[in-house]
């Protein structure tokens, strides 16, 4: 295949993997293909619809690798659904009457776009399938390559997407400070919530990585530097079942022996319970333009806070959210290497005219491989029956997790 000008986007929330995913695309195609011209389209979808782009010059190629110490993303994001087409046109990003994709496939076309590299979750990507559909219907062929970009890590069949394993190192960091509140106060209560809507495995992995940098410490009782104390006594997934009332008196013996309980909540859990009760109260309830319920306008962290607070006997409660500060950090080592693997074989793919998203391939044996858009999807629950995460329930007291109602693990 004859490739001229690659397009660059990212899109939706941000992990940390962007930047370096640009970059690594950056580098290989200079290393390979060194006449194929670059463009990176800003904030997404955004820049798509709009025509606004970056040009990559030869000083971005000479300096790519700086693009690697970095978190963010250099060209930006933005959350935009192509198949919204009222949210898009109050926005003013396509006129009224217009079908989103045939006029995004049309800018495509316009700017002799060859090849489309998507990084994003699995809307971004399989929306890109759709794109490229779109743009060869026109008559104007378009490989469209993914990269699978979630800290969630919940997309199907990706066993890891980049930038979840230094989200959950990053939430780590974070709670090593903030449970470090546990005795600012008698009778402390800390709620750590984590990013997560529908997946559990960024909270579930952050408290490993706590745990283990707990494992890692020296510890001195006597004078109160207590590794109970400074432990995660609770964590709660969208996938198991909470039952309150028995938590409730499970940590209230914690409280009474330790004087201090801190949890670690993922933000979809009791979602389903939070706006269950808001409908009954007439409120309405906030959406984005995907639909989803905006987590920070409800609170999750708050409401998982009144449940407990005064079942435990709190005297003092402290509500942290990591999400933030995690996602937009720059890439661990881990991700690094899965970062340089990936976009490597992304150009590869792209000029070779295969398309798909790349990711080892949790269905054809960790193979990394570009996997095909329709086998693409998202909301990949977190299972609660494997060992390692039974285990950590198991040492820090917690019984065994059930599967939420509705969940099939």
């Amino acid at each position: 295949m004859s490739v001229r000008r690659v397009a660059l986007l990212t899109a939706g929330g941000y992990a940390p993997c962007l930047s370096s995913a640009i970059g690594g695309l950056i580098e290989r195609y200079t290393e390979l293909a060194p006449q194929v011209e670059i463009i990176a389209y800003k904030h997404g979808y955004q820049g798509l619809l709009t025509g606004d782009y970056l040009t990559v010059t030869d000083t971005v190629r000479q300096n790519a690798a700086l693009l690697h110490e970095y978190g963010g993303s250099p060209v930006g994001n933005s959350r935009v659904k192509l198949t919204n087409t009222k949210d898009l046109v109050k926005r003013g990003l396509v006129p009224e009457g217009v079908d989103p994709l045939e006029f995004a496939a049309k800018r495509l076309t316009d700017d002799d776009v060859d090849v489309l590299h998507t990084i994003g979750g699995d809307d971004t990507n399989t929306t890109a399938a759709d794109l490229a559909k779109h743009v060869e219907d026109a008559g104007h062929p378009l490989v469209v390559v993914g990269l699978p970009k979630t800290i969630d890590n919940d997309i199907v069949p990706i066993r890891q997407s980049l930038g979840a394993d230094t989200a959950a190192e990053q939430g780590s960091v974070f709670a090593q400070n903030i449970l470090a509140e546990h005795n600012s106060g008698s009778r402390m209560l800390i709620v750590h919530e984590v990013m997560g809507r529908a997946c559990g495995w960024l909270t579930a992995a952050t408290a490993r990585k706590y745990r283990e940098w707990l494992d890692g410490r020296q510890w001195l009782p006597e004078i109160g530097l207590s590794k109970e104390a400074w432990d995660v006594h609770g964590v709660y997934v969208p996938e198991a079942e909470l039952d309150v009332e028995a938590e409730a008196q499970r940590l209230r013996k914690v409280m009474d022996e330790i004087g201090c309980v801190s949890l670690f909540v993922s933000e979809g859990a009791g979602v389903p319970e939070i706006v269950a009760a808001m409908e009954a109260a007439g409120e309405e309830v906030p959406r984005d333009a995907f639909g989803h319920v905006r987590l920070n306008e409800i609170n999750p962290g708050q409401w998982f806070a009144k449940q407990f607070a005064d079942k435990i006997g709190a005297e003092k409660v402290n509500v942290q959210k990591s999400g933030y500060f995690a996602r937009s950090a720059a890439a661990n080592e881990y991700d690094l290497g899965l970062i340089k693997a990936m976009t490597d074989l992304a150009v590869d793919k792209a000029l070779a005219g295969e398309p798909g998203v790349i990711g080892n391939d949790e269905e054809r044996d960790d193979e990394l491989r570009a996997i095909e858009f329709e086998r693409i999807a998202g909301h990949k629950a977190f299972d609660i029956t494997q060992d390692w995460f039974t285990q950590l329930l198991a040492d820090i007291g917690q019984p065994a997790p059930k599967p939420a109602k509705g969940e099939d693990h």
